[in-house]
């Protein structure tokens, strides 16, 4: 079978840890023990978040004395996914030696009419006591939405139209190769009148991207990990209940947050109604199980 599958950004650091480079190698560790299982009896192709890492990066050039202003998040993406692709690349080889595994730095096209531009959701960086979020945000020019019980940045976060490196990415799938792609959904770019691209002041959804990758890429499945069981009715009350087996029109009259799950569902959706095979959702630890239905939320036409 032919896999996408999205590893969500609390895989490689979870709210409130150091960002230290040891810790998210610690955390793909344990991603990758899940993932080999998968991989050997299957074609793959992975993606994953980048929200921390992009804020991160975001905060060390804002602060660089030696910069006028922090780089633009076009680049900051495209630095986050070479460093988290070194990460799974490198545990990855060493899971599986002799297995051909190969990392990509990945545009997306997204238009540059976008309203997302006007109304920025895409939470990134570190989250804030309200007083220092409200500084930060006078200081910098930031936007800044209340996440959880704390505060975080936002950016725009626009529609993925078009993977640009999709010809690529199928040639090395067909070769046999494991494929790490696409991090934080792409790097924004939008393409010109003249035909050139060039990149854009955004951070696109993950699970959005990972949705337009397995649909372009003719996947068999689309699995959605991150660090919970999967989708819940109720979900934070005590009387939660694990959603099992679902289907997509179910699923989408359900109302979900639109900064946590919501994303998740609408792109396990998206990939169900285009093409009428399985998303999951669920932990990552329950990969494999997922994929034989025997855990997390199962969504299917």
């Amino acid at each position: 079978m032919r896999l996408v599958v999205a590893v969500g950004g609390n895989a490689l650091l979870e709210r409130g840890e150091v960002p230290l480079a040891r810790i998210q190698e610690g955390h793909v560790a344990v991603a990758v023990a899940a993932l080999a299982r998968l991989a050997t009896a299957n074609e793959l192709v992975i993606t994953h978040g980048n929200g921390p890492q992009v804020g991160l990066l975001a905060n060390e050039s804002a602060l660089d004395p030696d910069l006028p202003g922090p780089y633009p998040l076009d680049v900051l993406g495209a630095e986050s996914q070479g460093m988290i692709g070194y990460f799974f690349l490198q545990a990855l080889e060493n899971a599986l030696p002799g297995r051909s595994v190969v990392s990509l730095v990945c545009q997306t096209e997204v238009a540059d009419d976008d309203p997302a531009f006007l109304d920025p959701t895409k939470f990134v960086g570190p989250v804030y006591p309200r007083d220092g979020a409200d500084d930060l945000a006078a200081r910098r020019g930031w936007e800044i939405r209340q996440d959880g019980t704390g505060w975080r940045r936002v950016v725009a976060s626009p529609e993925p139209l078009a993977m640009v490196e999709l010809g690529t990415i199928r040639r090395l799938v067909g070769d046999g190769a494991i494929v790490i792609c696409a991090g934080g959904g792409g790097i924004p770019v939008v393409r010109g009148h003249d035909g050139q691209l060039r990149g854009v002041e955004a951070v696109i959804d993950k699970d959005l991207g990972a949705a337009l990758l397995a649909r372009e890429l003719d996947a068999d499945a689309l699995l959605l990990l991150t660090d919970v069981a999967g989708v819940e009715d109720g979900f934070g009350t005590s009387d939660a209940t694990l959603i099992r087996r679902t289907t997509a029109a179910a699923l989408r009259a359900r109302h979900l947050p639109r900064g946590s799950m919501g994303p998740k569902v609408d792109a396990a959706c998206r990939f169900v109604e285009a093409t009428g095979r399985p998303a999951m959702i669920g932990s990552l630890g329950d990969a494999v199980e997922l994929l034989q239905g025997t855990r997390g939320t199962i969504v299917e036409s």
